[in-house]
């Protein structure tokens, strides 16, 4: 599974931050910017002061001021705007990767998700504006597309929040999208470190909801390098959808621990059988970008994003892409090497 291309994206001398900054994905997305630009500053925006100093130590910053390093913490929550629109003074690129993530713990604190996935958007949105700020980028996820369950609906409507977005920013430079990927490998909080962590436990069985079940995967890295890729191309409106491969979630207990045997428990609650990132209705407005889909906003609001449309190949209309319906499926031998780098 490679990587994606960052070679036309220029974060030197930039300003970023990053909300959810000590989540799987906001670690990752800093190493690799610490790894391969020379940002201004980037600053790690989130709530949980313990993920702050346990970060701050393995990226060797300290608050002393003796660090030499551009990354800076910034102890905030999404649902507070005035905090926000304090950390986002002078930014330049803001990545919105904070949220409540877990389908059911959403579906037990249905406000909470709200406050924090929708109010939250919001409030980003608000703050950027107030700020100038140039580009931003917000993570989505396949379960916003046609949701069953309150975390995906959540998600779909801070879709919407984002993409309207640009109807607000006016004649400041203010630019929004949106970056739709599907399961990602290894973060936590998702099914191999369970797997593994009921394999050293000596678990009589690995529980699989469905033997039919089909996810989208993509890795750390990839994600990253997509979020970083679609800095450069975003023009405001755009959803970007990477082109990913499937595979079964009982394959994946097989890979992780083929000595366990599986056990079938039934799908929880909000949860589906396979996950989609393209809906059919979503068809007429989507271009095939070579290694992704470009979906646009129906009321466009760049001339330079039709010249962008047009150098892709609209599909079909009626065109699904599904977790089940997929081409491009993960053999077990990827699968193995794949785990080696989680």
């Amino acid at each position: 599974m490679k990587c994606f291309d960052v070679s036309k994206t220029d974060l030197n001398g930039k300003d970023i931050l990053v909300t959810g900054g000590t989540g799987s994905f906001g670690r990752a997305f800093c190493r690799f910017v610490l790894d391969n630009f020379k940002p201004r500053r980037l600053i790690v925006f989130s709530r949980d002061e313990d993920k702050q100093y346990l970060m701050a130590n393995d990226f060797g910053f300290n608050y002393t001021g003796t660090h030499n390093t551009p990354l800076r913490f910034f102890i905030g929550d999404v649902r507070d705007r005035e905090r926000l629109e304090i950390a986002m003074r002078d930014v330049d690129c803001v990545v919105h990767a904070a949220a409540l993530k877990h389908v059911p713990t959403a579906e037990y604190n249905p406000m909470e998700c709200i406050r924090t996935n929708v109010n939250g958007a919001e409030n980003v949105v608000n703050a950027a504006i107030a700020n100038n700020v140039e580009t931003v980028v917000a993570l989505s996820t396949d379960k916003a597309v046609n949701p069953i369950n309150l975390y995906g609906a959540s998600k779909l409507a801070a879709d919407k929040i984002f993409i309207a977005a640009n109807n607000l920013s006016g004649r400041r430079r203010t630019r929004f999208s949106v970056v739709r990927y599907g399961n990602v490998l290894g973060s936590r909080g998702s099914v191999i470190p369970f797997f593994r962590k009921l394999q050293s436990d000596g678990a009589d069985f690995l529980p699989i909801t469905d033997d039919r079940m089909t996810r989208f995967w993509i890795s750390l890295e990839q994600g990253v390098s997509f979020v970083l890729s679609c800095l450069s191309e975003t023009h405001g409106g755009e959803i970007f959808v990477p082109k990913l491969p499937s595979m079964k979630v009982i394959d994946i207990a097989k890979g992780v621990a083929p000595e366990i045997p599986t056990k079938v428990v039934g799908i929880r609650p909000g949860e589906k059988l396979h996950e989609m990132m393209l809906s059919e209705e979503e068809s007429r407005f989507t271009y095939d970008m070579g290694d992704r889909y470009m979906i646009v906003p129906e009321i466009s609001f760049s001339s330079r994003l039709k010249e962008v449309a047009q150098r892709g190949t609209p599909v079909e209309e009626g065109f699904q892409y599904a977790s089940h319906k997929n081409e491009r499926w993960i053999t077990s031998e990827e699968f193995k090497d794949m785990l080696c780098l989680i």
